[in-house]
C-alpha cells in the first residue's frame, strides 16, 4: 500500500507539471465504462442516492462501511467536492502496478481546484466499479 500511496503522489505530481498524461494505456471502450461508473456515482451523490452511490464501489469498500448509509456520510463530511463538484473533467486514464487509476480534475463550492484520483476494479462480470478515492488540492483557483 504505501508503494501504491508513493505513486499516487508521484502522479499527482506529474499532472500538476504536465497538466495532462500522455496517453491512454486502456482501451477506449475501457475509458469510457470506467468513466461512466465514476459518473454514475458522482450523479448519485448529487441526488443523494446513497444505494447507487454505494452499489458501484467494491465490495471491499462495501463491507468496510456496512452500509450505504454510513458510506454516503463519509463522502458528505470527508469528500465535499466529489459529494457535490461544480464542476468535474476527466484525464485520461492510467495503469499504475497493474491497478487502473482515473483521475478527475474537480472544482468545489468556492472555486478550489482539485484532483481525485479512482482506483478502479474489474469485477468477474468484466463491470468495473470505484475501489476509493484519493484527494489532492491543486493550486490555484479554478474560473
Amino acid at each position: 500500500m504505501a508503494s501504491f500511496l508513493r505513486i499516487v503522489l508521484l502522479l499527482v505530481a506529474a499532472l500538476v507539471q504536465a497538466d495532462a498524461l500522455a496517453q491512454t494505456p486502456l482501451a477506449p471502450e475501457e475509458a469510457i465504462a470506467v468513466r461512466k461508473v465514476i459518473e454514475a456515482q458522482i450523479d448519485a451523490f448529487r441526488q443523494d442516492d446513497a444505494a447507487k452511490a454505494f452499489s458501484l464501489a467494491t465490495q471491499a469498500i462495501q463491507e468496510n462501511f456496512g452500509s450505504a448509509e454510513r458510506f454516503i456520510e463519509m463522502v458528505r463530511a470527508s469528500y465535499a467536492v466529489v459529494y457535490r463538484p461544480a464542476t468535474v473533467a476527466f484525464d485520461a486514464p492510467v495503469v499504475l502496478e497493474g491497478q487502473v487509476v482515473q483521475p478527475v480534475r474537480m472544482t468545489d463550492a468556492q472555486g478550489r481546484a482539485w484532483l481525485a484520483l479512482y482506483p478502479m476494479q474489474r469485477q468477474p462480470d468484466g463491470t468495473w466499479r470505484t475501489n476509493g478515492c484519493q484527494l489532492a488540492r491543486l493550486p490555484g483557483q479554478q474560473v
